[in-house]
């Protein structure tokens, strides 16, 4: 039988409030004290952030005050850099690729709830998040469960991303939409920002 923590990172309904994941997180919220409080750019700092992050690169960097829930599901690539404030909840994988960079205020989220209350007080379930590689995510994105941006990308300050970004994109608003190929791309612009006032 699967363990709760399991069943999340399998993408199934799983109990966020039981007790495994209660004290998984709370061991969690310790490391996290440690990075944004007594160990903030000591020499301790990068060893407290490997023990949180035990699947990102070695050189990455988040910029204190950052969030998380376990830390673990959080597969940041080589020279990575987040930001101040930046909030992942990785229920799910959330993978970033090598030399992204992430604005203040992001934030990454796996978790999704059911519409229904009744099964919202019960149960939870997690889709994976990737980013791709040499990324440019601007201040206070929200990147919902389930989201896929592809390569090269540049996410306008303030988007709201609810469906997948193709490489060498610009895209902006609430939702987030492509308005323009980047790095000499060629793709599919959303015509809404085709059209003249």
């Amino acid at each position: 039988m699967k363990t709760q923590k399991e069943r999340m990172f399998d993408g199934e309904p799983y109990d966020a409030h039981s007790e495994e994941m209660v004290s998984i997180r709370r061991r969690v919220k310790g490391l996290l004290h440690k990075l944004n409080v007594t160990e903030y750019y000591t020499e301790n700092f990068q060893n407290v952030m490997n023990e949180l992050l035990p699947n990102s690169a070695p050189n990455v960097h988040f910029e204190p005050p950052f969030y998380c829930d376990y830390g673990d599901h959080i597969y940041a690539g080589n020279k990575v850099f987040i930001n101040f404030g930046a909030v992942i909840l990785d229920g799910a994988k959330v993978t970033i690729g090598a030399r992204t960079m992430i604005a203040p205020g992001v934030h990454i989220y796996t978790a999704q709830h059911p519409l229904d209350a009744d099964e919202r007080d019960v149960w939870e379930n997690c889709k994976p998040v990737t980013i791709g590689e040499r990324c440019w995510i601007g201040g206070h994105v929200t990147i919902c469960p389930g989201v896929t941006i592809g390569d090269r990308c540049v996410i306008g300050a303030g988007s709201v991303v609810v469906k997948d970004i193709p490489d060498d994109s610009l895209a902006v608003g609430n939702p987030a939409r492509v308005i323009r190929k980047l790095n000499n791309a060629e793709g599919e612009i959303d015509s809404y920002f085709l059209k003249k006032p």
